[in-house]
């Protein structure tokens, strides 16, 4: 079964966000849009390419009224060392999402289980809670923020604007498409 128009499960958890540490539940990803990136481990290769390519572009990710949530299985305490050691992990504004338990990862279902480890997921979680986007790979293969980004400007327009949907490739100011029986057949 998808996660897809599935409301997220509660959870409870400990984030290092901006020099503290602070909670993080199902209730702080709700009443805006959300992304949670799920990566397999702090001190590693991949991730801090992918985590300092979100926070590059982690003020459209405002502009938008998007926050973004870093989650792996390693402890909050691991993103504050990882945060004070790496040059790459120092742009990051947005909150590291400590997970030891496993059980966002479990949650979200992206647990590698004899591991300990998430697979690279990726969740866009509308303002309701409801998850609209998810996208898991394999943990050698990293993710582009800027193909995020648009992604999360197509599910916003969607939802701002029923009965229309984004064909492949869309960005803001693009044609979009109004399925009806008329268009059966004809793109």
């Amino acid at each position: 079964m998808s996660l897809i128009n599935t409301e997220i499960k509660p959870f409870k958890a400990t984030a290092y966000h901006n020099g503290k540490f602070v909670p993080v539940t199902d209730g702080t990803l709700k009443g805006k849009w959300s992304v949670v990136v799920f990566y397999p481990a702090d001190f590693t290769f991949v991730c801090p390419t992918e985590l300092g390519d979100l926070a590059d572009n982690y003020a459209e990710f405002k502009k938008l009224g998007v926050e973004v949530y870093g989650v792996s299985t390693d402890t909050h305490f691991a993103h504050k060392a990882w945060h004070d050691t790496s040059d790459t992990i120092k742009k990051v504004q947005y909150p590291l999402v400590g997970d030891p338990t496993a059980a966002l990862a479990r949650n979200f279902e992206v647990l590698i289980e004899e591991e300990g480890l998430a697979l690279r997921g990726t969740f866009v979680i509308n303002p309701e809670g409801v998850i609209k986007i998810m996208e898991v790979h394999d943990n050698g293969i990293g993710r582009d923020a800027k193909e995020l980004l648009r992604k999360v400007k197509a599910a916003q327009y969607v939802a701002s604007h029923p009965g229309e949907v984004c064909p492949a490739k869309w960005t803001p100011g693009a044609e979009t498409l109004s399925p009806s029986l008329d268009l059966v057949g004809k793109i």
